[in-house]
């Protein structure tokens, strides 16, 4: 693109964005004299006049063409505060200006700058209301925590084992913490979403992805708090275990896919019987009839803490017992990895038959192994987080996901065997 081209192209989109922005604000201006000073006309001319100076490449100039701005919003400011004494318009205005200056060198970049601040203005109502009416000063202290811990305490932990941790990385101990955090939130705001039957469920599947032992200890910590959604809690964390075979399929796929034949039939079952013990929760819930949920706390700090503790403990005993009896047989290793990681476990079954070394009908015991040991953390995980009548259900389905991935070893020998 030639230099003129270039040129065109950012006062396009400085004028673009310029409109766009005013007509939010003109809508929004009112009429008679008591309507806001800065509509279409004034914001498009104030995008443009940012374009113009920054095309002169004078910094002298942009930068007193930002004081005048400021001066104008300063002014009408001044104007209109007794009939309305946001100044939302005037901050508009020269950030306005500033696209305006962006689009001669980053067009692309000041274009969606405006379409986001003009979805930041016209959403006032819904973020008023959210603000102030749906968010609960409990959950802004949440939020607030959860941004600490994530933003600020994480990046600053030493990314390496340490002697005060008891020779774990503080990093990842940290970041399970965060996890546990990010998943019981995640859990929570769908609840508020869309209601018991069906948010948990989703959060469930979708935070089964990231981690179904964490998903499943989470949920147990929210049928604890509140008895009542605990049938809702059980579903989800049953559909956290859909999860587990379905990306436990796509790590088949991606690493080894001459597998796949040989570890269909079990994964298939277990994923039919996964998803039925999770539809089955879920069809329990219907025509009950749920109060919506009201405000309360996003996380539970504490339980995150002790999952991470948790984990943390058995990960090393793994690592002691691998270190002092070795990793001779893959099966005996599947299991002790399987315990934390099934699909690590199967990656590290499958390189190896990948490589050569591992027959390939040799792959489906230790798998399967690695995803039985996974549920035992499973429902560790469950009794721990949810006590004895939340364990005891998702522990029916969860033993009975396990079994049926078993069960077509009954049926004979993988192809090729």
């Amino acid at each position: 693109m030639s230099g003129t081209e270039s040129t065109i192209l950012g006062f396009a989109a400085a004028l673009g964005g310029g409109l766009l922005i005013g007509i939010e604000r003109e809508r929004r201006k009112g009429a008679g004299p008591r309507r806001a000073p800065a509509g279409v006309r004034s914001f498009a001319l104030a995008s443009l006049a940012g374009a113009g100076a920054a095309e002169l490449g004078q910094p002298l100039v942009l930068a007193t063409g930002a004081l005048l701005i400021s001066a104008l919003a300063v002014a009408s400011y001044w104007r209109t505060r007794r009939s309305d004494p946001g100044v939302t318009t005037a901050l508009a205005l020269l950030v306005t200006y500033l696209i305006g200056a962006l689009a001669i060198e980053h067009p692309i970049l000041a274009a969606g700058g405006a379409v986001i601040v003009t979805t930041l203005l016209a959403g006032r109502r819904t973020l008023h209301e959210f603000s102030v009416d749906t968010l609960s000063e409990t959950e802004l202290r949440d939020g607030l925590l959860f941004a600490a811990a994530a933003l600020i305490l994480l990046p600053l932990l030493p990314d390496q084992p340490a002697a005060w941790a008891a020779a774990a990385n503080p990093r990842r101990l940290w970041g399970l913490v965060v996890l546990f955090m990010a998943l019981q939130a995640a859990g929570y705001v769908a609840l508020r979403a869309a209601g018991p039957r069906l948010g948990l469920a989703l959060s469930g599947l979708a935070a089964g992805f990231v981690s179904s032992t964490g998903t499943i200890a989470a949920l147990g910590a929210r049928a604890r708090q509140d008895p009542a959604l605990r049938t809702a809690c059980v579903g989800g964390a049953l559909f956290s275990t859909v999860a587990t075979v379905l990306l436990l399929a796509v790590v088949v796929i991606a690493v080894f896919p001459s597998a796949l034949a040989c570890l269909a039939p079990s994964l298939g079952a277990a994923l039919v019987a996964a998803l039925g013990s999770a539809v089955f929760h879920l069809w329990r819930k219907r025509g009950t009839a749920t109060a919506a949920p009201t405000p309360g706390r996003a996380f539970n700090l504490l339980y995150a803490l002790g999952f991470a503790a948790i984990l943390t403990a058995v990960t090393a005993a793994v690592s002691l017992a691998d270190r002092y009896f070795g990793n001779a047989a893959a099966a005996a290793t599947s299991a002790a990895a399987g315990a934390f990681d099934v699909h690590a476990a199967a990656t590290s079954v499958l390189s190896l038959a990948a490589s050569g070394k591992l027959a390939v009908a040799a792959v489906r015991v230790p798998i399967l192994i690695a995803f039985s040991t996974n549920t035992v953390s499973k429902l560790v995980a469950a009794f721990v987080g949810g006590g004895r009548a939340y364990g005891l259900e998702v522990g029916l389905g969860l033993t009975i996901t396990a079994a049926a991935g078993w069960l077509p070893l009954l049926l004979g020998d993988c192809p090729g065997n």
